[in-house]
């Protein structure tokens, strides 16, 4: 359960203003199907943390415990110094001929990759031994995030405070690689 949740609430607050929920914004605008979209949002997700997730998986089983508790530890910490720069979506891509559920589905998963995160599924992943629970809460934090950005569109974006969510996102981010560390320091020594 620590898995999925902190998975879910990590992902869900880091996502706030991150360029995929820019990217949610766009496509409600451009496309105004919210449900293809939320579909092609949520299966884009699922194919693309479940493979991180899955390399995540991998990376806990080559590295002896204490290089695994510094990579992630570290990692995190990189991803809440990541999560206190703004992201930016100039322009959505766009699929000549395809519809709201593939336009949005082959966009996410492409703006997804190399994300912050992506790569905090992957030390999620590497962090916990529960690869399910990773990929649903991970999935389950975007859903949470990108879902009223596609139905509430570019009202609501004006209405939260970015900078105090990537200051937040940021703090648990570091927090959690902070106790990565300590509790690999503790088990190593």
């Amino acid at each position: 359960m620590e898995a999925f949740l902190t998975s879910t609430v990590l992902v869900g607050v880091a996502e706030i203003g991150d360029k995929t929920q820019l990217l949610s914004f766009v496509l409600s605008a451009r496309l105004r199907r919210p449900w293809p979209i939320l579909s092609g949002i949520l299966c884009a997700t699922l194919l693309n943390h479940a493979l991180a997730a899955w390399a995540g998986a991998l990376i806990a089983q080559w590295l002896p415990p204490f290089a695994l508790a510094w990579l992630v530890g570290l990692s995190f910490i990189a991803f809440g110094l990541w999560a206190l720069r703004p992201d930016t979506q100039s322009d959505a891509p766009t699929l000549q001929g395809a519809g709201a559920f593939s336009t949005a589905f082959v966009a996410f998963f492409l703006v997804e990759m190399g994300d912050k995160t992506q790569l905090a599924t992957v030390a999620l992943a590497a962090r916990f031994d529960a690869l399910m629970a990773v990929v649903v809460g991970t999935t389950l934090g975007m859903i949470i995030a990108n879902a009223p950005a596609v139905w509430l569109g570019e009202h609501l974006a004006h209405k939260i405070p970015m900078r105090s969510v990537r200051i937040l996102a940021s703090i648990l981010f570091v927090a959690l690689g902070s106790l990565t560390l300590l509790s690999g320091a503790l088990s190593h020594g």
